[in-house]
């Protein structure tokens, strides 16, 4: 990460889902238009950067040409058990987004909640995924994304027990580069270009920052 601080924006399914979408799911869901509206304004800063989640067939259909159009690199948080099934990335379109010079991370193999679940099916979540997508691209993968944004103490040690350098939330604000948590800023398809600017112009340490900065130390501790 460049400078102190950076902003992750994270984006999930484009254009027309190919899928059958889970309840709740079509909030985040967002026409390509909009997602043009988004990578402008985050291409006029270089603190902000841009990830994906989920691995759905949009990354590489939508979300990979509008990032080399604009010259962006972003990182993509699949799920390795989805992967060749309808609606999601196929095997070789995941090999393409790496060999474009994309980021891949890890998002667990089926997308569950980790803190629901026991030892072995959460290490076959943070571990055999991630063992899967290295093998598929033949190159370390290092960072893990949470899926739903939930995770627990016990979640976080069996991260840093696998030896993840980074590990990815939805607790939105700043990310800081001494940190291993990085905060991300989900997209939903009710908000605007504009909220970039909002984010940028949030203080360090204020109201906001505050009350973020609360939440994830309970969600850490508990």
């Amino acid at each position: 990460m460049a400078g102190r601080r950076a902003l992750f924006i994270n984006f999930h399914g484009l254009g027309e889902p190919r899928r059958q979408l889970l309840p709740g799911e079509e909030a985040f869901w967002l026409p390509r238009e909009i997602l043009d509206v988004w990578l402008a304004q985050a291409a006029q800063y270089p603190q902000v950067q841009i990830t994906f989640d989920d691995g759905n067939v949009s990354d590489f259909e939508i979300a990979l040409p509008c990032l080399k159009a604009r010259g962006i690199t972003a990182q993509f948080f699949v799920c390795a058990g989805h992967l060749d099934h309808p609606g999601h990335l196929a095997v070789g379109q995941l090999r393409e987004l790496a060999a474009a010079g994309m980021g891949i991370g890890n998002h667990g193999m089926f997308h569950r909640d980790w803190r629901s679940l026991d030892d072995p099916t959460l290490l076959q979540e943070i571990v055999d995924a991630r063992d899967r997508l290295e093998n598929l691209i033949g190159r370390k993968i290092s960072r893990a994304a949470c899926p739903f944004g939930s995770y627990d103490r016990r979640v976080l040690r069996a991260l840093r027990q696998a030896g993840y350098e980074r590990v990815y939330t939805s607790d939105g604000g700043w990310a800081k580069a001494k940190n291993w948590i990085y905060p991300r800023n989900s997209v939903c398809r009710s908000d605007s270009g504009a909220v970039v600017d909002h984010l940028l112009r949030e203080k360090p340490i204020g109201f906001a920052a505050s009350v973020r900065w609360l939440k994830r130390t309970v969600k850490r501790l508990r």
